[in-house]
């Protein structure tokens, strides 16, 4: 996965940041976006982020997570 890559969240992932949706719940399942960032690093220093895949969903939303809650999307 690379920055640019079409995405699509293959898990029920619940959310409460959602803009529309605002401390409520809501399920990310099936929401397609694109790979924005892949974090690596802070301030120039080395980071093991717990969720290192950043998507833009919308224009107001953006959300970290897991390689393996994300597919590609051709």
């Amino acid at each position: 996965m690379k920055v640019g890559d079409k995405v699509r969240v293959k898990e029920s992932i619940i959310v409460y940041h959602h803009p529309e949706h605002r401390s409520q719940a809501f399920d990310l399942k099936s929401s397609e976006g694109e790979v924005i960032a892949i974090v690596t690093e802070w301030h120039g220093r080395p980071v093991s982020a717990n969720l290192p895949i950043y998507v833009q969903f919308s224009k107001k939303f953006k959300a970290h997570l897991r390689e393996n809650e994300l597919e590609l999307v051709s």
